[in-house]
């Protein structure tokens, strides 16, 4: 799943209202990625590009994203990855935090992102048993 999520050029193909990711810079280290992309995200007549950091850790099973540009105040997320007792599979948890820095605009696309962020988990899992189930 680590693998899955980390792949994030690959979100415009299974993502709903992810129109286009762009990836401007990679840097690895220690076994560890950083990344600088720009997702553009829209819902019928609104489309809005931000710009994150997303730092890669395979070791620690953990994804961190950071805000750099765009229509937030701030905005955050993490993924972390943990074994299930069984060795099938495993439990993903995600977290998110952020504000628009426009009022109005938090009001029209706040919607749009609690609506999306429930999207994205059902996409996600799709993909998942659309990938691994190849395999088993």
């Amino acid at each position: 799943m680590f693998a899955l999520v980390a792949d994030i050029g690959k979100y415009p193909e299974f993502l709903p209202m992810c129109e286009a990711l762009a990836v401007h810079s990679r840097r690895e280290q220690d076994g560890k990625t950083l990344l600088v992309a720009d997702m553009t995200v829209g819902y019928r007549l609104i489309r809005e590009t931000f710009t994150t950091q997303v730092y890669l850790n395979p070791l620690e099973n953990r994804i961190d994203v950071k805000y750099i540009d765009g229509p937030f105040r701030h905005l955050e997320n993490r993924w972390t990855f943990s074994a299930v007792e069984n060795g099938k599979g495993c439990d993903v948890h995600f977290f998110i935090d952020y504000e628009f820095k426009n009022r109005v605009l938090g009001v029209m696309m706040g919607t749009m992102f609690d609506i999306a962020f429930r999207k994205f988990t059902d996409a996600f899992e799709k993909r998942a048993d659309h990938i691994y189930s190849k395999n088993v």
